[in-house]
């Protein structure tokens, strides 16, 4: 059984991700913002999970998760499934936070990021933006171009790691609402069959998925130049590079 770090796992997509992985017999490490949205999944711990605790808007407590999540060791892959849909957060949390934990966590070769199909109404300006998250400089869809990005760069770049992009729909949580049209289930299944699956399809990287499916991301989301253009500007904020992986 795989030992899988899920970002994120107090509610929503992430706690039902966490949730079915744990049934299955899998080694889970929960992810929770503070102590206070530890009993979301103490259930989790009780069960054998072990949890992290991590702000991920603060780029030192992003810093501090990964050294928690290197100090367990042996994880074998990580879903970035952690976000936020508005505010001044965005880029920390949706962008910074997962490149710093793709870039400090070690071992893992198996990564999947929550992206989302808005993504494709993303802005690929990259000049003007505050990656320190002082001021709201960017929309969710294009944090998600960024992120869809950011997991086809890795596939790219780093070879004995698979790296995949998920769109899980518009599913019924917190963030996406009572009245969202997908199906819960559905918008976590892809992210835990990528993480554990012997399937030659989930062992392959460079994928936009939507329920185990291929899709077509936005094209810039496959460019290069705007690849490298983004991993620049993150490297550049965060005095960290990807050249440790693979």
């Amino acid at each position: 059984m795989a030992r899988i770090l899920v970002t994120g796992s107090t509610d929503g997509l992430g706690l039902a991700t966490a949730e079915t992985l744990a049934r299955e017999g899998h080694h889970v490490l929960v992810h929770a913002r503070s102590a206070r949205r530890l009993p979301a999944v103490q259930h989790l711990v009780d069960q054998g999970a072990q949890c992290l605790v991590g702000d991920l808007s603060d780029d030192a407590e992003v810093r501090q998760l990964a050294d928690q999540a290197n100090r367990i060791g042996g994880i074998h892959a990580v879903i970035h499934n952690a976000g936020v849909l508005d505010g001044a957060a965005l880029l920390p949390v949706n962008v910074v936070a997962p490149y710093l934990l793709t870039a400090l966590i070690s071992g893992p070769r198996r990564l999947i990021y929550l992206s989302s199909g808005m993504h494709r109404g993303g802005n690929t300006r990259l000049d003007g933006l505050d990656w320190s998250g002082r001021s709201a400089t960017a929309s969710y869809s294009t944090t998600k171009l960024h992120i869809t990005a950011i997991s086809a760069a890795l596939a790219r770049l780093v070879p004995g790691v698979t790296s995949n992009a998920v769109d899980p729909g518009w599913v019924p949580t917190r963030m996406g609402g009572r009245s969202a049209p997908d199906d819960l289930e559905l918008g976590h299944r892809t992210q835990e069959w990528l993480a554990t699956s012997d399937d030659p399809d989930a062992q392959g990287s460079g994928g936009y998925w939507y329920h185990q499916r291929r899709q077509t991301p936005h094209p810039a989301a496959e460019d290069h130049d705007f690849q490298d253009a983004l991993l620049a500007r993150l490297e550049e904020h965060t005095g960290v590079t990807l050249e440790a992986l693979g």
